[in-house]
């Protein structure tokens, strides 16, 4: 990892330091077995809780820390260079997705009932846009939640919804008006022990493997109408005023954990022979290493500038998904070449650089497609 980056303090660096050793001692000696269950163990949120290490933004009158989102950045930072992907994602869903909408939109009541939880690991939070047959087309939604009294009554299914398996409370992007305009979408937090409510599959996938990935029915699930977030018919303003912190912690987590790529890269061809000399002394791997490192400098520049920018309330949509953009894209870069490196074993699973290649895959995917981040770019042209 880059050091003596500006926009953090020595508060930032202690913070590192826990994140290691935390990752070494807690998710280490548990990771294995989690990727072969599909995802981490529940205690391990209770854990996270303890460590401080949830949703660090929380007021201190709802039990968090209080404090900034650099604190966000550099947990979602150290989790990915640790490539631990799998507990990586889920934090950064719980902790930096799900968390913006409930602190900027929820009311009073609302943060009281679910912050707390959040910060202490008790309540795990999802969110559920995507839907089988919408992908990126968020206007094609067909979840829908009918006025009864004091009620909605929702029925529907999403997919591919992150900590899917393990989320008490799950904020779901419904249908409360006809027409595919704006208006016509809300937002509900729905908790999980409503009648109606079913988790389906949990989804196998590439990468990534240990956050768990789930299918989600509501078969006419009664919530209050006061769980909507925000106002009725709000939905689409308020994703849209949300999704660049999430994309711009995509972009984070991308850099960061193609940079665990090049520094393992570099140990392995320091360390491996050929041809009676280490592969790093090779003249086409220096110049590739060079390249890779010039990528990863420039990366590193770009994303502490949005951070900032972010900090300061002034982070666009443009910016964000610029990040988004080509950080992802590097990452998928970066991570190619370094299996090219180790050669035969980089496609072996007992290698981490085979690891960090599935994971780096979906990147590109959630949070907006690479496709879609262009034609949101274009439109700043």
């Amino acid at each position: 990892m880059l050091v003596n980056r500006a926009i953090y303090d020595d508060d930032h660096a202690q913070l590192r330091d826990s994140l290691r050793r935390f990752a070494a001692e807690e998710i280490a000696p548990h990771f294995d077995a989690w990727e072969s269950a599909g995802m981490v163990d529940r205690a391990l949120w209770a854990r996270m809780g303890e460590a401080g290490i949830l949703c660090p933004t929380v007021p201190e009158e709802y039990d968090g820390l209080g404090a900034d989102f650099r604190m966000h950045t550099v947990v979602a930072e150290e989790l990915a260079y640790s490539g631990f992907m799998g507990p990586a994602a889920d934090v950064s869903v719980h902790s930096d997705v799900c968390l913006g909408y409930l602190l900027k939109h929820a009311t009073p009541e609302q943060k009281a009932r679910w912050l707390p939880g959040m910060v202490d690991g008790s309540l795990v939070c999802a969110i559920a846009m995507t839907e089988p047959g919408t992908g990126s087309d968020l206007q094609g939604v067909r979840t829908r939640a009918r006025r009864d009294g004091d009620d909605w009554v929702i029925d529907g299914a999403k997919t591919f919804i992150s900590n899917g398996q393990h989320a008490d409370i799950v904020i779901t992007v419904v249908r409360t008006g006809e027409g595919r305009g704006t208006g016509a979408m809300s937002l509900v937090v729905i908790e999980a022990d409503r009648d109606g409510f079913r988790r389906g599959r949990n989804l196998d996938k590439l990468g990534q493997i240990s956050a768990d990935t789930s299918e989600l029915f509501f078969d006419a699930v009664r919530v209050p109408v006061a769980n909507t977030l925000g106002a009725e018919g709000q939905a689409m303003a308020i994703l849209m005023s949300e999704l660049p912190q999430e994309r711009l912690i995509i972009g984070t987590t991308s850099i960061a954990a193609a940079q665990k790529a090049y520094d393992i890269t570099v140990a392995y061809v320091r360390e491996r022979q050929a041809f009676g000399k280490p592969v790093a002394e090779f003249q086409t791997t220096r110049h590739k290493l060079a390249e890779l490192k010039t990528e990863l400098t420039v990366g590193w520049a770009f994303v502490d500038q949005c951070i900032a920018r972010h900090l300061e309330g002034g982070l666009s949509t443009y910016e964000a998904s610029m990040a988004k953009l080509w950080c992802s894209e590097m990452q998928g870069r970066v991570v190619d070449a370094c299996v090219q490196l180790h050669g035969g074993y980089g496609f072996m699973r007992e290698y981490e650089i085979c690891r960090l290649y599935a994971d780096a895959r979906v990147q590109r995917i959630y949070g907006g497609t690479s496709e879609i981040m262009k034609e949101l770019i274009s439109r700043a042209l």
